[in-house]
Parts: structure tokens; C-alpha cells; sequence
């Protein structure tokens, strides 16, 4: 059994030393200058959802390359910026914009941050009120300073 895994092992060493990371095999060709801006500023308004902390623009996935390529054939389909990202989130959900709307299913996202905040505030108000008010130390009159 060892000698079987060893063998099959051995046979598959040359592809995985030959094996290269996965790079997008045809360079997007674009028709002009306002299409390429309207596209970067697109697929940088996306998120990879693959990658889920970087962009669209900035992603070596593979889907990433493929998001690209459908990003750019509904733009040349004549859909405006709002319906290229209505079809990714309703393909891939909210979690592809990097800025969702905000919305009931959202509200946390956006207000979240500002509420714990002031529920910070407002403990360490509590606990400086607390103390300051029992803190008092004693008059003592045998001290010399």
C-alpha cells in the first residue's frame, strides 16, 4: 500500500512543480476610454466574492475574472451602473456592494458601529459619575500638607 502511494506520489510531482497560479488568459479589450473609467469605477464599487475584503478591480480569483468579463458584457448590453450591480446582487446577494443601501436588512450594518459607541459612552459616563461620587476622601486633620 505504501509503495502504491509512494509511486502515485512520484508520478504526480512533475505537474505540481509545473503547476503555475491561475492568471487571466486574455486581457479585457476595451472600446474607449469612457467605457474603461466606467468599468474601473464599477468594479471598484464591487466586492470579490471570493476574496470578500478586496474588490472586483483588485481580485486575482478566478470568479473575480469572471465577474469582470460578465461586468463588462452587461455594460456593452447597454445596462446602466444600477442594473449591472441589481443583477450581482441578485445573483450573489447584498454582500457584492461594498456599500449596501441602506435598508431594514441593513441598518446594523450602517448604524451599528454609532450605537455601540454611545453605549460606550454612556457606561463609562455611569462609571465615572460612580466614582466621582463615592470617591470623596475623608477630611483628616493630622495630615501636614
Amino acid at each position: 500500500m505504501i509503495r502504491w502511494l509512494l509511486a502515485l506520489m512520484l508520478m504526480l510531482a512533475p505537474a505540481i512543480a509545473m503547476a503555475q497560479a491561475a492568471s487571466d488568459p486574455a486581457p479585457l479589450q476595451f472600446n474607449d476610454a469612457a467605457e474603461e473609467r466606467r468599468f474601473h469605477a464599477l468594479t471598484s464599487e464591487l466586492r470579490c466574492v471570493m476574496c470578500q475584503n478586496q474588490s472586483l478591480a483588485d481580485s486575482n480569483a478566478m470568479i473575480a475574472h469572471d465577474l469582470r468579463r460578465e461586468v463588462l458584457a452587461l455594460m456593452r448590453q447597454g445596462r446602466s451602473d444600477a442594473q449591472v450591480k441589481q443583477f450581482l446582487v441578485a445573483r450573489y446577494g447584498e454582500f457584492v456592494l461594498y456599500q449596501p443601501p441602506v435598508a431594514a436588512k441593513t441598518w446594523l450594518l450602517w448604524f451599528g458601529p454609532a450605537l455601540l459607541l454611545l453605549a460606550g459612552g454612556i457606561v463609562i459616563a455611569r462609571i465615572v459619575r460612580r466614582r466621582s461620587g463615592t470617591g470623596t476622601v475623608p477630611a483628616d486633620d493630622r495630615q501636614e500638607w
